[in-house]
């Protein structure tokens, strides 16, 4: 079992940056994928970014290429979402997900096992 905790949301201004925070609980964090999915207002979840667990393995959304940065610590259990230049369409809650290290399709939420509880951003234009 794990359980993820983010923080680090909040109102921004557009070109604003924010980073996020994804606390886990379980010894096996290390071995999970990692992803951030969000959810803008009216809209379905959609996928952000992903990584392995060993810290490579990263991909991205076309819309955060080049802005957004993500990254983990084993260490420390927690994974990280860097945002730069926030746009207002980038405003959503913003939802960490775990999933098996041999995950396919690592874009489909209904791929990960778990999930935190999502945190708002609000970008202001």
């Amino acid at each position: 079992q794990v359980q993820l905790v983010e923080s680090g949301g909040g109102l921004v201004q557009a070109g604003d940056s924010l980073r996020l925070s994804c606390a886990a609980s379980g010894r096996t964090f290390s071995t999970y994928r990692m992803a951030w999915f969000r959810q803008p207002p009216g809209k379905e979840r959609e996928f952000v970014a992903s990584i392995s667990w060993s810290g490579g393995g990263i991909s991205y959304a076309d819309s955060v290429k080049g802005r957004f940065t993500i990254s983990r610590d084993n260490a420390k259990n927690t994974v990280y979402l860097q945002m730069n230049s926030l746009k207002p369409e980038d405003t959503a809650v913003y939802y960490c997900a775990a999933g098996r290290p041999s995950l396919a399709f690592i874009a489909v939420a209904n791929k990960y096992d778990y999930w935190g509880q999502g945190t708002q951003v609000t970008v202001s234009s």
